[in-house]
């Protein structure tokens, strides 16, 4: 209907501009009822696109093939009210990259990102505290280093072929500087993982390990055939990075975890984050309606239908580094107590 305004009232716009018409054509005087049409087909046209566009906001995901711009676009479906609250997610570089779309690319008002891109951007933009602020901790995006059968330790590792996925995407970004974190030099490959995994499988190319660095369960793992001996590696977790504890279990791979054993791991949260408009601004209301209608809403986006990593969301947590949304924390003041926190 918003599109067909729109379309409506830019075809008034146009039919009135003076152009000849049918009547003109054969020999009838159409200028007057044109020209009275035309004023108000322009603002009919221009309430329309300022209706579409009072409240739409911006939402930077991630690639196609990334758990980001899922939650990206759930996100969009749940809190869609018409007129009233449009969320556009945007397929975008990735989870890395989309701190510097929140910070500079118009149009950008929020953003799932990583937190250890923003320690990266830390030395670049100074005062970033002050320019970004967090409305809620989505999820962790686990470490998944998978290996062929010969190699059993992070140090076997060290000088063999690793692919960390297409560039863009959070393993090509946050996979080589863990690597560096972890001290192990390994020659790095961007190629797609269905390609490395494949050639892991066959035994070629020299390819002994992918790394990915995404929300569990991964369906390459959860529903892929790997022969005997193929596995994950435990990664330990060193309370001086920017990464918090985690683990793999059989319910995540039930093919390649056996009952009761678990692979310790390393998880980077993934947030998501609001430029920090002026309160009295435009862009600002635009957000707060968006965190207000998220939170609201939150138990839709934990049922069926959704990503299951909904379900362990708690919109009081805290994420270290960064200050929460005003609007956010006002919702939180608003509703303490109850079971929505």
């Amino acid at each position: 209907m918003k599109m067909a305004a729109i379309f409506l009232g830019l075809l008034l716009t146009v039919s009135g501009a003076g152009s000849p018409g049918w009547g003109a054509a054969h020999g009838q005087t159409a200028a007057a009822p044109a020209a009275a049409r035309a004023p108000a087909g322009r603002a009919a046209g221009q309430r329309a696109v300022e209706t579409l566009n009072a409240w739409t906001v911006g939402l930077a995901g991630g690639q196609l093939e990334g758990a980001p711009i899922r939650f990206a676009t759930e996100i969009g479906r749940v809190v869609d009210d018409g007129d009233n609250l449009h969320v556009l997610p945007i397929v975008t570089r990735g989870p890395a990259e989309n701190v510097e779309d929140l910070l500079y690319l118009r149009g950008v008002d929020v953003a799932i990102i990583n937190t250890d891109s923003l320690e990266q951007f830390r030395t670049l933009v100074p005062d970033i505290q002050q320019r970004i602020s967090y409305i809620v901790d989505l999820f962790p995006s686990e470490l998944h280093i998978f290996v062929r059968p010969e190699i059993n330790s992070l140090n076997d590792l060290k000088g063999k072929k690793v692919n960390f996925n297409t560039p863009g995407t959070t393993a090509a970004y946050s996979g080589p500087l863990i690597f560096e974190h972890l001290k192990l030099d390994v020659q790095k490959t961007f190629i797609p993982h269905q390609i490395a995994l494949e050639q892991m499988k066959a035994g070629t190319d020299d390819m002994e390990a992918v790394v990915f660095v995404t929300s569990k369960p991964i369906d390459a793992f959860a529903r892929g055939k790997f022969p005997p001996g193929f596995k994950f590696l435990p990664v330990p977790y060193d309370a001086s990075g920017p990464y918090l504890p985690s683990e793999l279990t059989n319910t995540d791979y039930p093919q390649l975890i056996p009952q009761g054993q678990t692979i310790d791991t390393i998880a980077i949260p993934t947030i998501l984050a609001a430029y920090n408009w002026p309160r009295d601004s435009d862009r600002y209301r635009r957000v707060a309606r968006l965190t207000n209608y998220l939170f609201d809403r939150l138990s839709k986006l934990q049922g069926p239908g959704f990503h299951p990593a909904w379900k362990d969301v708690n919109v009081a947590a805290k994420v270290p580094g960064l200050n929460r949304l005003a609007a956010a924390q006002e919702w939180l003041d608003a509703h303490a107590g109850s079971k929505s926190q």
